[in-house]
């Protein structure tokens, strides 16, 4: 990855935290480097339909292996964005050919309880597991601010049509290496400590335990288990179990240490390797 170019992608949207958008500058030539390197692009213009097409044709390209291996070579030297690809496979696996379906998503009132907004999203892709988010329409979608996240983190917005769309192109350009032993040797850490976990551990404590498993911070660790959960790694053995305080979780909201982790996903994408 092109260090000039990751820092002219980084300096658009962060400094000790998020850039407002009114103050996010960029000159033409260093975005024409970045969009060169590979790493800044034009905004995307798309709907639901070409959005679902594109993603199913690319499934034949890849491979329940090449996600596995991308993710795995990303432990030791934290190139957070191959690790996003393996979530977002998972999820574009449960999509199936259909077209645009409207159903109602929210609602904004005014004071006097008058409606001044109203969202909608394809029912069809909804009512798939973990629910999918798929817009009508795409206008000039800011693909920057979704490989920054993918690069910063590892993805923060899986489950969203348009960024398993990205994710996957970005994955299936990349020069994936094979994992070294470093690689798997964190990964059966992260198995242990997961064993590891008290009966009534929330997510929020594996989070802290894997502090000393994997060099990371706060944010990549939480990025790290949700992506473990949405491929069933991290599986609730029931989704009745009631939240505790405020939390962002969404795929691994309802696992508790009890659960452990599931050895048949394990082995699904990572048996060739342990």
């Amino acid at each position: 990855m092109d260090k000039r170019a990751k820092k002219i992608l980084f300096s658009t949207y962060w400094k000790n935290g998020w850039i407002d958008n009114s103050q996010r500058t960029i000159t033409r030539d260093d975005f024409q480097y970045a969009k060169e390197k590979g790493l800044m692009f034009d905004p995307l213009t798309t709907t639901h339909d070409r959005c679902l097409h594109d993603i199913i044709a690319m499934l034949s390209d890849i491979t329940v292996d090449l996600v596995a291996t991308a993710f795995l070579s990303s432990l030791s030297s934290r190139r957070l964005d191959l690790r996003s690809g393996l979530a977002s496979y998972f999820i574009a696996k449960q999509l199936t050919p259909h077209v645009y379906t409207p159903v109602l998503n929210g609602q904004s009132y005014d004071l006097d309880g008058n409606i001044t907004h109203t969202s909608y999203t394809c029912g069809v892709c909804r009512d798939l597991k973990y629910g999918i988010i798929g817009r009508e329409n795409y206008h000039d979608i800011d693909l920057n601010v979704l490989n920054f996240e993918r690069i910063k983190w590892g993805g923060v917005r899986h489950g969203a049509l348009d960024y398993t769309l990205f994710d996957l192109q970005q994955l299936r350009l990349a020069d994936i290496p094979q994992p070294s032993a470093d690689d798997v040797s964190i990964l059966n850490a992260i198995l242990a400590t997961i064993a590891a976990s008290k009966p009534d551990d929330y997510p929020s404590m594996l989070e802290k335990n894997l502090a000393t498993v994997i060099k990371s911070t706060k944010d990549e660790r939480k990025v790290l288990i949700e992506i473990l959960a949405c491929i069933g790694v991290l599986q609730p053995r029931s989704y009745e179990r009631p939240s505790r305080g405020k939390h962002d979780w969404t795929y691994v909201t309802y696992w508790r240490g009890e659960d452990k982790f599931n050895p048949d996903a394990v082995s699904q994408y990572f048996g060739r390797y342990l």
